[in-house]
């Protein structure tokens, strides 16, 4: 099918090199993926939006797939990575409203950069956050456990740290998904930085603030026995405290919706063309 064909695209702000693609004609979808994934895993190589009549715009973060580690006197703070978002916009959509989605870091991102750029977007897609208005001494240890493991052996020594509390029912899925995941980034070693960085980041200070976000929101939960990293309560609290949000998930014996790319596609799709968001992107 002509226009489904990904054209590749770099972008750099006097920072790193970002590398992105872009996916079809119409209006445009702008995807963020997640700490440790590519461009290709919020919608895991789905064209759905493309053949529903959207321009899917996706990047790897900065140390992710192909794009360059920060500069020396950068680092992986939210607020370079919503600057890297702002590079990407500014060159990719001619000040097109646009509809943006992202997964956990990305769906931070996605909101810090929401916070102060609502006139842009035409809505937003919040997919598993995680972030609730403070840093967890307990869960910086755990990043701290993956980025020791990536740097002493590497993406085996990431996935042995990766490997513990996992449910036995999924651990196998998990741990696969996870090492083919590693295994596409040009330097994965480079990770090990934004592994201890992004989460002694904040993307804003209370999840108060995100009662000032008057854009359409749909916001994407995931149960917690297959995917507890990602906690239901949290995307719950989200949807709660945005004014024009709701709520959407999996049923509780099904893989996340997170994982399975064209139902995520579709459910995106059926969000671009509610009214409000339609109307948003003219």
């Amino acid at each position: 099918m002509a226009g489904v064909e990904p054209e590749e695209f770099s972008v750099s702000r006097g920072g790193p090199q970002l590398a992105g693609e872009s996916v079809g004609e119409g209006s445009p979808v702008v995807l963020l993926h997640g700490i440790t994934a590519t461009r290709r895993y919020v919608v895991h190589g789905s064209k759905t939006l493309a053949r529903r009549g959207h321009r899917q715009i996706s990047y790897d973060a900065r140390a992710h797939g192909s794009s360059d580690p920060a500069l020396s006197d950068e680092g992986y703070t939210y607020g370079e990575l919503a600057a890297d978002l702002e590079a990407v916009v500014e060159a990719q959509l001619d000040d097109r409203p646009f509809v943006l989605c992202g997964h956990s870091m990305g769906a931070h991102t996605a909101v810090a950069y929401a916070l102060s750029h609502q006139d842009a977007l035409a809505g937003v897609v919040v997919i598993g956050p995680t972030y609730m208005g403070l840093v967890d001494d307990e869960a910086l240890a755990r990043w701290d456990r993956l980025a020791d493991g990536l740097e002493r052996d590497g993406v085996e020594g990431f996935i042995a740290a990766f490997d513990r509390n996992l449910d036995s029912g999924w651990r196998e899925t998990v741990v696969r998904f996870t090492r083919e995941r590693m295994l596409q980034h040009r330097q994965p070693e480079a990770l090990a930085r934004p592994l201890r960085e992004v989460p002694r980041s904040s993307p804003f200070e209370s999840l108060s603030e995100l009662e000032f976000l008057e854009v359409p929101t749909l916001v994407v939960a995931s149960h917690d026995v297959a995917d507890p990293s990602h906690p239901y309560a949290v995307a719950a609290a989200y949807a709660e405290s945005i004014p024009a949000a709701r709520l959407i998930s999996e049923r509780a014996d099904e893989s996340p919706l997170a994982w399975q790319g064209g139902r995520l596609s579709r459910e995106i799709a059926s969000f671009c063309s509610e009214e409000a968001v339609a109307a948003r992107l003219g």
